[in-house]
């Protein structure tokens, strides 16, 4: 069931791919689609997936090839320019905000990164042109995922999930999420700032959350300060933290009773302990518990967890 589920997520976040580039993709990827993280986009090279610690090219005969060879599938500036136009769902006017961010969060909780030309006005990115890379980034449910890491741990209190890209950082946040809202009772809010974790699309969920509430497409700060004041939560669930409102917004947390569960790009202590902004947040003991990820070969894997407190004193 999880395998088809894949394979479905796969075929979901091809689906965004202009007709011919989708065509060469699903018949390539069609014993592996279910391991595939990335699909990767870039003009007038060829088109890839990226596996746990491997990347493939698509060749023009249907195949994957380990090397960049002469026969493999080349992206052209119309395909990539089509591509862009339907993960924008044809008005680019409308995703502009996200555009300036460098990303577009696509339905099912999928996310594209663009590159291109930045059009600046008054020091701020205003638009993106003369697309030349897009990196469709395939989002996973790996249901129970975190019933290993929850059966040690009391994660309800507070956790820092961190790892490098591609590590299963949000899959395993998700799934967490998931299971404290169900199991322990305890009422959750979800931050879905980038629209990855529940995957709203259509009015609905694309992922289950059980019985979270969400805050979907608010900034974190505000949608932080929006939970404490309304929804009275015990715990509230966010990604990839980093900014000093962030920081702020964590500390209005810890003021009002309220754990946090969220994740950091950082692949080991030594890493994060790099991250001036979070100094404050580990004194501060909002993370009881630091969990660090294998990385993206082993993505979901735990490679070890920590007590918040000896972070506190390491930094």
């Amino acid at each position: 069931m999880r395998e088809e589920k894949d394979v479905q997520r796969f075929a979901q976040a091809a689906g965004f791919l202009s007709s011919r580039l989708r065509a060469a993709a699903e018949a390539a990827c069609a014993g592996l689609s279910g391991s595939v993280q990335e699909i990767r986009l870039r003009l007038d090279k060829p088109l890839s997936v990226c596996c746990p610690g491997e990347t493939f090219y698509i060749t023009c005969d249907g195949k994957l090839s380990i090397s960049p060879d002469g026969n493999c599938i080349i992206c052209t500036s119309a395909e990539l320019e089509n591509t862009f136009h339907k993960i924008c769902d044809y008005s680019v006017y409308a995703r502009q905000n996200e555009l300036n961010r460098g990303f577009v969060t696509l339905r099912g909780g999928h996310r594209a990164g663009i590159c291109g030309t930045a059009v600046i006005e008054n020091g701020k990115i205003i638009n993106v042109r003369q697309i030349t890379s897009i990196n469709i980034r395939i989002a996973r449910e790996h249901k129970n995922c975190a019933s290993k890491l929850l059966k040690t741990i009391n994660a309800a209190e507070g956790m820092l999930i961190c790892g490098a890209p591609c590590s299963g950082k949000t899959t395993l946040l998700r799934d967490a999420a998931r299971q404290i809202s169900l199991k322990e009772n305890t009422k959750t809010v979800i931050i879905d700032e980038r629209g990855e974790l529940a995957g709203k699309s259509g009015g609905g969920f694309q992922n289950d959350i059980g019985m979270c509430d969400v805050f979907d497409g608010y900034p974190k700060p505000e949608a932080i300060a929006q939970a404490v004041r309304s929804m009275s939560p015990d715990v509230i669930v966010c990604d990839e933290i980093g900014s000093a409102e962030d920081m702020k917004a964590l500390a209005l947390c810890k003021n009002s009773g309220v754990s946090v569960i969220a994740t950091v790009h950082a692949s080991n202590q030594g890493e994060l302990l790099k991250k001036q902004e979070l100094l404050d947040v580990f004194r501060l003991g909002i993370f009881p518990k630091i969990v660090y990820l294998s990385g993206r070969r082993n993505a979901g894997k735990i490679a070890a967890v920590t007590d918040g407190g000896e972070t506190a004193v390491d930094s």
